[in-house]
C-alpha cells in the first residue's frame, strides 16, 4: 500500500526518483499524485497543429507522414527530417542531426507523442531534436487506439514536465503509483461534500490523472479546486477571527467630539465630503471605536480621496490620545503626503509654533535623508507623543524609532511593501494597533477575497467634484509615425495654454540595474526600453526645444528629487521627464497631459496609476500611450483596453488575465511556488465565494478545526508554512 507520505524511492527506480526530485521537486507519492496534468490530449481532436505558436513548449499527438534524409550544408553529416501531422491538414517538421538510425523507428504511419520547442526555419514550423514516445511501431490511426488506451486512457494527460522528465515518463510513473495508492481520509467535512455535491477525494485524485470521461474529469477538477479554495479561505477566516478577538485599544470619538481636532478639521474643509467618503469614514470610525485592532483595506480610484479619509481616521486616534503613522513606499511620495496633509491641517498640524493652533498636534516627517539634527528632533517628537501624526518611509521601521502610543498604522500602496516591513511597524506599538491598508490599484473581487480575505474591505468609487475627465489615445509609432509628431505638438499646445506635461519612460538609463524599470513583458526580444537619460536630450534639442524641462527618477539624491518636484509643482517647469517614481501620490493639478513612452512595457494597472497624475484640476486630462507594437498583438490589445476605459476595476480584471495567478496569490511575496494548481481567480469566483461562506460557518463552530483533524492537516499541506506566514502577516 502506498500513501501520500511514501517516498518516491519506494515507488520508482532510484534514478527516476532522483530525476523527479531534482527536476520537478517531487519527493513523495503525495507530491506526485498532486502533480496534476496541465491539459489533456484526445487523439486527433485536441492537438491541433494549426494553433501552435513559435517558442511554445509543446507535446503533440501526431502521425509520421514523411521522412527525408538530407546532407547538411555547413558541416559534415546528415539531417533527418520527419514530417508529422494530426489529421487537421497542418504539419510539423521534426529535425534530427546525425541520427540516421531514428529512420528505422520513425516510419511512415506510426503514431507517437512528440515534445519540444516550436521554432521557425524559413517559414516552416519545426521541433529540433524532440523527445518522443511511439505508441505502436506500425499502427495506423485506428490501430493506435488500443495502445493509446493502455498508455493513458482515452484522454492523454500532458503534465508540467522537464527536459529530463518528459510528460509520458510522468504519466507512466503516475499509472504505476495508482496501482497501489491508498487515498488519504477525506479531509472535506461530509456535510460540506453533501451540500456542495462534491465527490470523494480518492475518486477525484484518480480521475484527474486518468479520466474515464469528460464529466468525470470535470467533477474531479471541481472537487480539487474546492480543496484549494477551502484551504485558503479557512486560513484567512481563522486569521480574521483571531484578529477580531485580539486585545487592542479602542480609539472612539469622545463625548465632546464636536470640539476635537477632527471636528475642527471637518469644519475647515473648503468642500463637502463625497457620500462615499462619509460612508467609509463611518465604517472606519466604528472599527477604531472597538477594543480590537481594525484590519481594513481601503480601495479607491486614483484621486478618489483616500488620503483625506485616512487623515480623518488619524485625527480620531489623536483625539483619543494616540498617535498615527502613515507609511509610504518612496521618499517622493512620503514628502508629497507630508506637504498635502500639512496643507489640509493648516494650523492644526503646527502645535507649538507661533502660528499653530494650541489645541492642535504636530505633523512630523521621517525619511532616510533627514540630517542628524532634524532626525533627533523628529524622533524626540515621536517618543514624547507631541507628534500625533507621523509620515515616513521605511525609515520608520529602523531601530531607535519609538512611539509613545502608536494607535493607527496607515499603509499606502501596500503592495510595495514586504511582509516583514509591515509587521515591523506594527511591532512598534505596545498593543496591536489599528491598521488601514490603502491602494489605488483596483483589486478584482476574487483577488480581494483570496489575498486580502482577512481584511474588511471599503471601496471609494466616487470621484470628488471638480475632477476632470481623462481622454486616452494610443500612439502607434510604427504604423503611423505622424501620430508621435502630433503628440509633441499637443504637449506644446497645453504648455502654451498655461498647463504642464509629463513624459514617462520605462527606464532611467543606467543599465539593467534600473530600479524604476517595470518588470519585463513576456514579449519577443526587441530593443531596450526608452530611458529618461536618452529621451531628455532629444526633447531639449529637438521635439520640445525652448520649453523648460526637468528630470526625475529614483536614483537621484533625495534633495534633488525634492527640488525638482517643488519646481514642477510651483509651475517653474513645463515638462517633467520621469520614471514610475511619479506613479503614486504626485499631485500637480496644473498637469494636463502625459505621454508614456513604450507604454506596452508597463502593466495595465501601472498605466492606470500613471494616467491618474493628470486631470487632477479643472482642465481635462490627456494620456497618450506610445508603442511600437504591431496592431493585433497582445501588447497593442492591452493598450487599446487601457485607452477604452477609465474604470480601474474593469482594467484590473484584464490585468489579472495577463498575470500568473501564483504571483497574485502571494507566491512571489512568500518566495515559494503557489500550491494552488487548479483554482482560477478569473473563472472560479462563484466557487471561491461558496468556499468562503462554508469556511466562515465552520470556523465559527470550530475555530481551531480541532474536531476536523484531517481537514486541518490538508490545510497545512495546501497552504505551506511560507504561504501561511504571508497570509498571517499580510
Amino acid at each position: 500500500m502506498t500513501t501520500t507520505d511514501t517516498p518516491l524511492t519506494e515507488v520508482l527506480s532510484a534514478k527516476q526518483a532522483k530525476d523527479f526530485a531534482t527536476h520537478l521537486d517531487l519527493h513523495t507519492a503525495g507530491d506526485l499524485i498532486y502533480h496534476f496534468p496541465r491539459r489533456y490530449d484526445e487523439r486527433g481532436e485536441h492537438t491541433d497543429l494549426r494553433r501552435l505558436e513559435i517558442d511554445e513548449q509543446v507535446t503533440v499527438l501526431a502521425q509520421v507522414q514523411g521522412i527525408a534524409v538530407k546532407p547538411m550544408r555547413a558541416r559534415k553529416g546528415n539531417m533527418l527530417e520527419v514530417t508529422i501531422g494530426d489529421g487537421s491538414g497542418a504539419t510539423l517538421t521534426c529535425t534530427f542531426f546525425n541520427q540516421a538510425w531514428r529512420e528505422r523507428e520513425l516510419r511512415k504511419g506510426v503514431w507517437g507523442l512528440f515534445a519540444g520547442k516550436v521554432t521557425d526555419f524559413r517559414g516552416k514550423r519545426q521541433l529540433n531534436g524532440p523527445a518522443y514516445q511511439l505508441l505502436a511501431a506500425d499502427a495506423t490511426q485506428d490501430d493506435a487506439a488500443a495502445e493509446i488506451e493502455e498508455f493513458a486512457g482515452a484522454m492523454i494527460p500532458v503534465y508540467p514536465a522537464a527536459a529530463a522528465v518528459p510528460t509520458w515518463t510522468i504519466a507512466k510513473a503516475v499509472a504505476k503509483l495508482l496501482e497501489t495508492f491508498e487515498p488519504p481520509d477525506d479531509p472535506m467535512p461530509a456535510a460540506v461534500r453533501a451540500k456542495r455535491n462534491l465527490g470523494g477525494i480518492g475518486t477525484a485524485l484518480r480521475e484527474i490523472h486518468r479520466p474515464s470521461s469528460d464529466e468525470a474529469l470535470y467533477k474531479a477538477k471541481h472537487r480539487l479546486k474546492w480543496d484549494e479554495a477551502f484551504a485558503v479561505q479557512l486560513t484567512l477566516v481563522q486569521r480574521k477571527a483571531r484578529a477580531a478577538a485580539a486585545p487592542g485599544t479602542a480609539r472612539p470619538r469622545g463625548e465632546n467630539a464636536g470640539e476635537g481636532l477632527l471636528a475642527k478639521f471637518d469644519a475647515g474643509l473648503p468642500y463637502e465630503l463625497t457620500e462615499g467618503q462619509r460612508a467609509v469614514g463611518e465604517e472606519i470610525a466604528a472599527d477604531l471605536s472597538r477594543p480590537h485592532p481594525m484590519h481594513r483595506l481601503l480601495q479607491g480610484e486614483v484621486g478618489s480621496g483616500k488620503t483625506l479619509v485616512s487623515v480623518r481616521a488619524m485625527l480620531q486616534v489623536v483625539d483619543a490620545g494616540g498617535q498615527a503613522a502613515l507609511l509610504a513606499p518612496t521618499e517622493v511620495l512620503a514628502v508629497q503626503h507630508f506637504r498635502g496633509i500639512s496643507a489640509q491641517l493648516g494650523a492644526l498640524g503646527r502645535a507649538g509654533e507661533l502660528d499653530g493652533d494650541p489645541a492642535g498636534t504636530r505633523l512630523t516627517l521621517v525619511t532616510g535623508s533627514l540630517g542628524a539634527k532634524a532626525r533627533r528632533a523628529a524622533l524626540a517628537e515621536l517618543a514624547d507623543g507631541s507628534a500625533g501624526i507621523v509620515v515616513g518611509t521605511h525609515a520608520l521601521l529602523y531601530e531607535g524609532v519609538d512611539f509613545r502610543d502608536l494607535g493607527l498604522v496607515v499603509v499606502d500602496e501596500q503592495h510595495r511593501f514586504g511582509v516583514e516591513q509591515r509587521d515591523a511597524l506594527r511591532a512598534k506599538a505596545s498593543r496591536p494597533p489599528h491598521v488601514l491598508v490603502m491602494t489605488a490599484t483596483p483589486i478584482p473581487r476574487t483577488v480581494a477575497m483570496t489575498v486580502y480575505g482577512d481584511l474588511e474591505t471599503s471601496v471609494l468609487s466616487q470621484l470628488p467634484r471638480g475632477r476632470s475627465p481623462i481622454a486616452s489615445h494610443v500612439i502607434p509609432a510604427m504604423d503611423k509615425p505622424a501620430y508621435l509628431d502630433r503628440a509633441w505638438v499637443r504637449i506644446r499646445e497645453e504648455v502654451r495654454a498655461g498647463h504642464q506635461a509629463y513624459v514617462v519612460c520605462p527606464r532611467i538609463g543606467d543599465g539593467p540595474e534600473d530600479e524604476d524599470a517595470p518588470p519585463p513583458d513576456n514579449e519577443p526580444a526587441r530593443r531596450p526600453p526608452l530611458a529618461v537619460t536618452e529621451v531628455l536630450p532629444l526633447l531639449e534639442e529637438k521635439y520640445l526645444k525652448g520649453l523648460r524641462i526637468g528630470m526625475l527618477h529614483g536614483k537621484m539624491p533625495p534633495d534633488e528629487k525634492d527640488a525638482v518636484m517643488r519646481t514642477f509643482a510651483a509651475g517653474d517647469l513645463d515638462v517633467l521627464v520621469a520614471t514610475t517614481v511619479i506613479e503614486v501620490g504626485v499631485d500637480v493639478p496644473n498637469s494636463t497631459v502625459m505621454l508614456i513612452m513604450d507604454a506596452d512595457r508597463f502593466g495595465v494597472s501601472q498605466l492606470h496609476q500613471l494616467r491618474g497624475r493628470v486631470g487632477r484640476g479643472s482642465a481635462p486630462g490627456i494620456c497618450l500611450l506610445h508603442t511600437e507594437s504591431a496592431e493585433g498583438s497582445a501588447a497593442r490589445e492591452r493598450l487599446d483596453a487601457v485607452a477604452s476605459t477609465t474604470d480601474g476595476f474593469k482594467l484590473s480584471e484584464i490585468d489579472l488575465e495577463q498575470r500568473r495567478e501564483g504571483d497574485v496569490l502571494g507566491a512571489s511575496q512568500s518566495g515559494k511556488h503557489s500550491h494552488l494548481r487548479l483554482l482560477s481567480l478569473i473563472r472560479d469566483e462563484k466557487l471561491i465565494k461558496e468556499a468562503r461562506a462554508e469556511a466562515s460557518e465552520l470556523v465559527g463552530d470550530d475555530p481551531d478545526l480541532s474536531r476536523h483533524p484531517a481537514l486541518a492537516a490538508s490545510v497545512a499541506a495546501l497552504v505551506d508554512p511560507d504561504r501561511a506566514e504571508f497570509l498571517e502577516k499580510g
